[in-house]
């Protein structure tokens, strides 16, 4: 994992603001669970967005493999099959953004 994903931004950093409109019952939830942490709204919904954002990132950038799966893999993409109709249709296809 990235050293600038994993550790929190340095507290020198300016800080800057993100205003949210939330339903009560969504509010009082987060409020609860804070309290049950401990935490402020503030350091309960930073931390909770900030692990997602992290979580989100991860999916699309790591993955882990055992030895044997990851031999495969790279075997996998070093000879890939070869195009068959469907492949062939879609790269056909005028993409959506141009129509």
């Amino acid at each position: 994992m990235s050293k600038a994903l994993a550790s929190p931004p340095p507290a020198a950093d300016p800080k800057g603001s993100i205003n949210l409109r939330i339903e009560t019952a969504t509010r009082q939830l987060i409020d609860d669970a804070a309290a049950v942490l401990g935490k402020t709204r503030t350091e309960f919904m930073v931390e909770s967005a900030r692990r997602q954002a992290i979580d989100v990132l991860l999916d699309q950038k790591l993955f882990v493999l055992e030895p044997k799966r990851y031999d495969a893999f790279l075997r996998a993409l070093d000879h890939p099959p070869a195009p068959g109709p469907k492949l062939k249709s879609l790269l056909r296809r005028v993409p959506a953004w141009r129509k």
